[in-house]
């Protein structure tokens, strides 16, 4: 059976580094070892230049037909003074929504190789491995009413809404638990729910679908905590699950106890498998064209999507297996060099995982 796989660059650096990760996926096709139809398509900036729209009628087009999505990144300062309806972003916000991938993947591992790069000693994040599953269509990023209004006074005033059903909360959940069953079998659910009735809902409806997980040790966090703990002793994580915006901010955080940012995949799921796959990182502008950029990020997402969608995980071994080669053989983009090891830029470190591979 043959996967449609649609590849969506975008902006920024995201052209780049989506060519080496789809380097490996064309290898893998020429060998038989991977049966794919793999489509391009503008996104974000380039399909607002292209076709006056951030998310191009005929690109979600090809997303809706498609098994898989490998994407880049978008944005920029070029597209910085469009309205917010036409701005880069809102493409990828509108394709997660159109798509229904409602549960964000986000793994945070410690390679040995890097552990130097870690701002954190390295014995607090050697072995670090975790993963954080985050609620990605719904939330105050999605929550209506919102806006800018004029009070009485005159003065301006910004408004955004907070909001999740049970139906929504219970899904994602779910998706954790599953997950840690395949791992440690831990879960923390992170909420504020000394402050928020919507996070006091999220922790109830936590607890009972963990009812159902009696295998899977449940605990709780108010994301301030979490964020101290992540920090203080990151490895005392399994499995991470949480709201939309908190999930946002503590992705990042775990992605910088890890070396950089650079280095994260993530998996955006629906319901039946279908997955976005994409890099953590942004678009990072000031560094496009340069041949500077780390690939490795989209390459794991590559490897990601081998696993989760395409039901290939010796495949997807075997691309983590190179990138680690890799690293071991002591090559490094800027982001992560370090005394001792060998600057390559972002084309021979994707030439280098392909040989590995």
């Amino acid at each position: 059976m043959s996967h449609k796989i649609l590849v969506l660059p975008g902006d920024g650096i995201g052209p780049e580094i989506v060519a080496e990760a789809v380097k490996l996926l064309e290898a893998l096709r020429r060998s038989g070892e991977l049966a794919v139809e793999i489509e391009h398509a503008d996104i974000g900036g380039a399909g607002l230049d292209a076709a006056g729209s951030p998310l191009p009628e005929a690109t979600l087009a090809l997303a809706r037909d498609a098994d898989a999505i490998v994407f880049g990144a978008v944005g920029g300062p070029k597209w910085d003074s469009v309205e917010r309806a036409l701005r880069p972003e809102q493409g990828l916000l509108n394709l997660r929504a159109a798509l229904g991938v409602f549960a964000n993947l986000r793994p945070a591992i410690a390679y040995p190789q890097l552990a130097q790069a870690s701002t954190l000693k390295p014995e607090v994040v050697s072995g670090l491995d975790i993963m954080i599953v985050r609620e990605l269509t719904g939330g105050i990023y999605f929550g209506e009413p919102r806006g800018v209004r004029r009070l009485d006074d005159g003065q301006r005033q910004g408004f955004n809404t907070l909001v999740y059903s049970e139906s929504e909360i219970e899904r994602i959940c779910r998706v954790a638990f599953e997950l840690a069953r395949k791992r440690a079998s831990r879960v923390c659910s992170v909420d504020k729910s000394n402050v928020l009735e919507v996070s006091q809902l999220w922790r109830e409806v936590a607890g009972r679908i963990g009812a159902d997980y009696p295998d899977v040790a449940l605990s709780h966090l108010y994301v301030d905590n979490a964020s101290m703990q992540l920090v203080r002793d990151p490895r005392q994580f399994d499995v991470m699950v949480t709201s939309n915006m908190f999930g946002d901010i503590l992705s990042d955080l775990a992605a910088m106890l890890t070396g950089s940012i650079g280095m994260l995949p993530s998996a955006s799921m629906d319901a039946g498998g279908k997955g976005l796959y994409e890099p953590v990182h942004g678009s990072a502008p000031d560094i496009a064209g340069q041949n500077v950029a780390n690939p490795l990020a989209t390459i794991l997402s590559v490897a990601m999507m081998l696993r989760y969608t395409l039901a290939s995980p010796e495949l997807a071994e075997r691309v983590q297996a190179a990138v680690a080669s890799v690293l071991e053989q002591g090559l490094r983009t800027r982001d992560i060099a370090s005394s001792g090891t060998r600057l390559v830029g972002t084309r021979e470190m994707g030439e280098a995982v392909l040989a590995a591979l």
